[in-house]
């Protein structure tokens, strides 16, 4: 019984995997520096650990959104983002997992007649601003050092190459990394209130029901990107924008920085130990870190090149998908009433 709850839940995490999680190695993969399958497997595995390690942050946030009491209210929510999200997906849309399933959150909150954290949505709104315009900065704030160091660099051509593709693979591992502590949150972050998981004790180690709850919820997102992601993918890597090998690059430690930042209790705790203003826990969409990655760099290098009709494409699906997962969301509850 407990399973078929939470598969809702599996099915978004899945379908981030499928969406979301090609952003990671998506620039990569379209400038044919890593095979797919090399990807797929070391996003795979460093999801997994930052959804473990780091993931309950974020995941307490989409908790405090709205009182989601029950598993079943919680799988229709779950099950609403991700048919939201796998329709994007089946038109090559890189939407945002995050945005679905806040928009099927406030689909329940209105069915329910329950109020919706103002406070707290107005948080999550603005990063969905922040994130892009966060990624953009930190490829301009990259891409001149790396630009001045390879053109000053008086390594053979080959081992550049080599250098490139391991500098990839570390980029990569690290966004995995990043998404799995960041977006973990909208897999799971529904069930923590009414979490159907039971602390589990081997010999002298107990693994908690949420770090269970993390594990499988990263394993869902594992199976997204090896069995669906390689579509998306292109999208990313070949039709928005040309990427060099090194752009790329810049590309995803740009998207890598930004999800690690909104997802770090360490990096919280750190400011306000020095008394700056504390950066909000939320689920950012991966799809809009490399965007806003893209397009910071097309402005550094003061590029015309962007193609306008896909960015305008994409850009719909941001639109589209909150208020499409919050309409599935209202009507699934309003048709089947669950107790």
């Amino acid at each position: 019984m407990v399973l078929i709850y939470l598969i809702g839940g599996l099915f978004l995490g899945w379908s981030l995997g499928a969406n979301d999680a090609a952003n990671i190695f998506g620039t990569a993969v379209g400038t044919k520096m890593i095979r797919f399958r090399k990807a797929a497997i070391i996003a795979s595995i460093f999801v997994v650990l930052g959804a473990v390690l780091e993931g309950s942050g974020a995941s307490q946030t989409i908790d405090s959104l709205g009182t989601v009491d029950d598993w079943s209210k919680a799988f229709v929510i779950s099950f609403s983002s991700a048919v939201t999200v796998t329709l994007m997906t089946k038109f090559s849309l890189p939407v945002s997992t995050s945005q679905a399933i806040i928009g099927a959150i406030i689909g329940w909150n209105i069915f329910a007649g329950q109020p919706t954290d103002m406070q707290l949505l107005s948080n999550i709104l603005m990063t969905w601003v922040l994130c892009p315009l966060l990624a953009a900065f930190f490829a301009l704030l990259i891409y001149f050092p790396v630009k001045k160091l390879v053109e000053n660099s008086e390594v053979h051509l080959l081992r550049l190459d080599a250098y490139t593709r391991l500098s990839l693979i570390i980029a990569g591992a690290l966004g995995a990394y990043s998404l799995g502590a960041n977006n973990i949150a909208n897999v799971v972050g529904v069930f923590f209130s009414s979490n159907p998981m039971q602390d589990l004790t081997v010999g002298p180690i107990t693994i908690s029901a949420t770090r269970q709850l993390l594990f499988l919820g990263s394993i869902a997102i594992s199976i997204g990107i090896i069995t669906y992601s390689n579509r998306v993918m292109r999208t990313i890597g070949n039709d928005l924008f040309h990427l060099s090998p090194i752009t790329a690059l810049i590309v995803v430690i740009s998207h890598s920085l930004v999800l690690y930042v909104f997802a770090s209790e360490g990096l919280r705790d750190l400011l306000l130990a020095v008394n700056l203003p504390a950066i909000p826990l939320v689920p950012v969409s991966s799809s809009q870190a490399i965007i806003g990655a893209i397009i910071g760099l097309a402005i550094a290098k003061r590029s015309a090149s962007i193609r306008l009709k896909v960015l305008v494409r994409i850009a719909s699906g941001w639109v589209t998908t909150p208020i499409a997962a919050g309409v599935i969301s209202w009507t699934i509850f309003t048709l089947v009433w669950f107790n």
